[in-house]
């Protein structure tokens, strides 16, 4: 074990923790950085404040270039390089590479409102279309994968179509960000399942990709922001932590959801909307109309659905592990 690695264990994994058996350290472990994944977003979310007089777009095509930086970086610390080259040599035809390269431009999409929205009066309706992806996660996997929804389930899509036909009622239409988030983000991720690639190897394809397309923004569109940046210190530590937060934010999630089962994992998720929405109201100073709540409440009532959901599931999935336990001690 490197040093590193081991600092962060005996970071994560206190003595008290070593009183659990392995099961029960795996499922702390992975809820802890779960929860850390969320406060990183969040962070990341009020960041665009921070780095004024930038603009929006100016800090997402900084935080292209500083990710880029820091995934390069953690990939050869880490040794993880040679695994995602060794995937990328392994694809061979032209879809292949097709199926890699078409969700790039929803990521660059998604990458950009998550930094413009917040500081441009978006940022709780972009919250919303994060509460709104794990149903539109689920309507997906129902259309593109056979798999079958509960009752419950259902009620949850139906209140969350409810909620969204209120809104459309009262402002006679929907956000488009709402919209792009919760219709283009479950695509992104649809296509890079299909085709295997690992959220670190993915993330290493959209960044270089878009690194070139940035600087070139940056020397031909946006001078003023290289000397802007060039000339402030401030700014220039800001942006290293940006990409480090961005990293470890992607990061400690991917970790999360392989140590978590999935419907505990999928119930954390929704920490992230909550604290982009809470940030959105209080911190960024985003309107919130009374009458949002009806609407908003709707939809908030068919994520309560879906986490019930999976905290039965949950319980099902551990009753059947106990029984199955017992039977072979038996």
């Amino acid at each position: 074990m490197s040093t590193l690695a081991r600092y962060r264990t005996q970071l994560l994994q206190p003595t008290w923790f070593y009183k659990h058996d392995r099961t029960q350290q795996t499922l702390m472990l992975g809820v802890a950085l779960a929860v850390l994944s969320n406060v990183l977003f969040g962070v990341l979310y009020t960041y665009s404040s921070w780095l004024a007089p930038l603009s929006g777009t100016q800090v997402f095509i900084w935080r292209v270039i500083a990710m880029w930086v820091a995934i390069i970086s953690f990939l050869g610390v880490s040794g993880k390089m040679h695994q995602s080259v060794q995937t990328l040599k392994s694809l061979k035809t032209a879809k292949q590479w097709a199926w890699l390269l078409i969700p790039t431009p929803i990521f660059a999409s998604q990458f950009w409102l998550f930094m413009w929205a917040p500081v441009n009066g978006q940022g709780i309706q972009t919250a919303m279309g994060y509460f709104l992806f794990p149903l539109m996660m689920v309507l997906f996997g129902c259309i593109f994968f056979g798999e079958k929804l509960s009752k419950l389930q259902w009620v949850a899509v139906a209140l969350a179509g409810l909620g969204v036909s209120s809104e459309l009622i009262r402002t006679h239409s929907v956000s488009w960000a709402t919209l792009w988030v919760c219709t283009t983000y479950p695509i992104y991720y649809i296509m890079r399942r299909k085709q295997g690639i690992s959220a670190l190897t993915g993330l290493l394809v959209d960044l270089t990709i878009l690194v070139p397309f940035a600087v070139g923004y940056l020397l031909f569109f946006a001078p003023s922001a290289l000397t802007t940046v060039a000339g402030s210190g401030y700014l220039m530590v800001l942006l290293v932590g940006l990409g480090v937060i961005s990293i470890l934010a992607m990061q400690t999630n991917v970790d999360a959801s392989q140590k978590l089962p999935v419907n505990v994992f999928g119930m954390l998720s929704y920490l992230e909307p909550a604290l982009l929405f809470i940030l959105a109201v209080t911190v960024l100073g985003n309107p919130f109309e009374t009458e949002m709540l009806f609407s908003y409440g709707l939809i908030w009532a068919g994520i309560a659905c879906l986490i019930w959901h999976g905290i039965q599931s949950f319980r099902n999935n551990q009753k059947n592990r106990t029984n199955t336990q017992t039977l072979g001690i038996n």
